[in-house]
């Protein structure tokens, strides 16, 4: 084998494996394997085995029924092989002769597809099967570098003969087609020999039964319809009389056309072997790789259809991605008590030594004498049971709200994604299925720890600003320090509506703001009632500065808990919908994608640049 068929017998089988590798995302994509491609069948059953430089040339007789394909068959094995008749036989297997000393255990690679059975009486092939099989026997009387092979009628009723010679196209090199004056314009006999010509395949023409002398101005009319219908360019042409005797008798004279018109008989065997062997391995090998690798109608027209395939999960996903099944826009906030309780622990957890022995007492002495004034602000405010109780209540109003919408949202994507959405969005619309979500969604708003919650997002949001703001932060706990030592002289009155020790007493108005954010959140106050009138300016700047923040921390629990309630949709509606299309659709960025692709460009190379072996002048000498 030449150093270029080496390396496509390499790539082809480098593009088997990548196909194999790829038939997982196919799934996917709900697609089917290629094993019923046209290009798949040539790849496995012809280019694939007959790249082994030692296979000899396949030589199927084909036709339409009741042309003789039998006795061609005997002739060219040199015996009597196939059952004859004046009737039309039904063959329905394949039969195949090999020459003497060939290892049989190639065959079921040279002719995948088939049940390979030992030949043991002519009859065999006539059994009625919906079975593949092919008979086998050797043939002293055949050269070494011929397999020949009767084949079922191109045109029968029964579809599976068609299916059967359509795999033996695929394994053969050389096709003789046995053509009569009815047959030789016979649809299927046509379409058979148009995809054999699409394929490069090399080609015997042999008219048989014909009327001599009678027929011989009518031969080069039947030779050019047939030529022109098929594109076929027969490599030889020959005629056969109507001779029912000589045909039993495997006596029939085969006269060849293109090389004597005078009328001498060939021997059809020694002609087929005569046959430039690299040639017809060399056109077969070009023809097959030609399909595999054709942009219309082989490896890369395929490889488009499942680039489009991949669109629509891609288009899919993306719709369903974009409708923002949950949005934190319309989220209930949580209070503002619950969160300066939760500030108050992560800074009191963070305080040391006398610092936090001094707030921890004055917090103490504060709670008890804030409490009649506090009762006095919360009798005027709807009554709950607790200020997370309250929000739990508010938010589940706001999942029920949003659950609705999401179902609005999935028949919206139901109607606007056309087959692929409505297949599988159709069942979640179910009244049951919505049910079913509502009560396991109550069930697990339930039991989410809002305390926990609440506490996790505003210890991140502080870890996150002493990451961020060493300095700032370093600044803070100064501060804190100085709000300590100002404990003992702060009014009893802010105490009273929370509001923390009053800057303007221990510090310069330049450090008005930070004490404000140390001192007052820190320290276990807000702001909650406190005038413009009651303070220096700079402390109102500072309050302002800490509803800004205070704020920022409800957006930043509004979000985590909007995250919540999207995680369980996705779990309990959309399951993994979204994931599964997204993992369908990026099937062309796939490694076994993008190597099937890979390998085809480098096969289409190949092909340019596969040189045919040097001609040889054909064989004219008679036995």
């Amino acid at each position: 084998m030449s150093v270029p068929l080496a390396h496509c017998a390499d790539s082809l089988e480098q593009l088997r494996d990548h196909l194999g590798a790829l038939n997982g995302k196919l799934e996917q994509l709900e697609l089917p394997r290629p094993d019923q491609e046209e290009w798949f069948q040539l790849l496995i059953h012809k280019l694939l085995p007959q790249l082994d430089p030692n296979t000899p040339l396949i030589i199927a007789v084909v036709g339409g029924t009741n042309t003789g394909k039998s006795v061609v068959f005997n002739h060219v094995a040199g015996e009597t092989v196939s059952a004859t008749s004046p009737l039309a036989s039904g063959t329905r297997h394949p039969m195949c002769l090999v020459p003497e000393g060939f290892d049989t255990c190639r065959l079921e690679t040279m002719f995948d597809g088939f049940s390979l059975v030992p030949w043991s009486h002519p009859e065999q092939t006539l059994e009625d099967t919906p079975d593949h099989l092919l008979f086998w026997r050797t043939c002293s009387s055949l050269p070494a570098n011929l397999l020949v092979l009767d084949s079922p009628d191109i045109d029968s009723d029964a579809e599976v003969n068609w299916e059967r010679a359509e795999r033996l196209r695929r394994s053969a090199d050389v096709l003789v087609a046995v053509l009569t004056q009815q047959k030789y314009n016979d649809a299927a006999v046509k379409q058979f020999f148009r995809r054999a010509s699409g394929e490069d395949l090399a080609t015997v023409v042999v008219f048989n039964q014909c009327q001599l002398p009678d027929d011989e101005n009518y031969w080069p009319i039947w030779l050019q319809t047939f030529t022109d219908e098929t594109g076929t360019a027969p490599e030889l042409v020959y005629l056969a009389p109507n001779d029912r005797t000589a045909a039993e008798s495997g006596k029939l004279e085969f006269i060849d056309l293109q090389e004597d018109t005078t009328g001498k008989a060939r021997d059809l065997q020694h002609d087929l072997s005569s046959l430039r062997f690299e040639s017809i391995k060399f056109r077969s090998l070009r023809g097959s790789l030609g399909q595999l690798v054709s942009e219309r109608t082989g490896v890369p027209a395929w490889l488009d259809s499942v680039r489009a395939r991949s669109s629509e999960f891609q288009s899919a996903a993306e719709l369903l991605s974009a409708q923002n099944l949950v949005t934190n826009d319309a989220w209930r906030t949580i209070p503002a008590g619950p969160l300066i309780d939760a500030v108050r622990d992560w800074w009191n957890g963070h305080r040391s030594g006398w610092t936090a022995a001094i707030h921890t007492m004055y917090n103490t002495i504060g709670r008890g004498l804030a409490w009649p004034i506090r009762r006095i602000i919360e009798s005027r405010q709807p009554v709950t049971d607790d200020a997370l109780g309250g929000f739990r209540h508010d938010e589940w109003e706001t999942i029920v709200a949003t659950v609705q919408q999401v179902y609005q949202r999935l028949a919206f994507c139901r109607d606007a994604g056309g087959e692929l959405m409505s297949a599988r969005i159709t069942p979640l619309l179910d009244g049951h299925h919505r049910e079913e979500v509502l009560k396991r969604l109550a069930s697990r708003h339930e039991g989410c720890d809002l305390h926990d919650e609440l506490h996790q997002t505003v210890g991140l949001a502080l870890e996150e600003f002493r990451a961020e703001s060493p300095r700032s932060f370093r600044m803070l706990k100064r501060i804190d320090k100085a709000a300590a030592a100002a404990r003992p002289v702060t009014s009893v009155a802010l105490f009273c509506v929370g509001f923390g020790p009053v800057a303007d007493a221990v510090a310069p108005a330049a450090m008005h703001t930070a004490l404000h954010m140390a001192g007052d959140v820190a320290g276990g106050t807000v702001v909650a009632t406190l005038g413009e009138s009651a303070v220096s300016q700079p402390i109102a700047q500072g309050v302002s500065r800490l509803q800004v923040w205070l704020h920022s921390l409800q957006q930043k629990f509004a979000v985590r808990r909007a995250g919540w309630l999207a995680s369980q949709l996705e779990e309990l509606v959309l399951g993994d919908l979204i994931n599964d299309l997204e993992r369908a659709a990026e099937t062309p960025t796939s490694n076994a994608f993008l190597g099937v692709e890979s390998t085809v460009t480098s096969l289409a190379a190949m092909l340019d640049q596969l040189a045919p072996p040097p001609s040889h002048p054909k064989t004219t000498e008679s036995p």
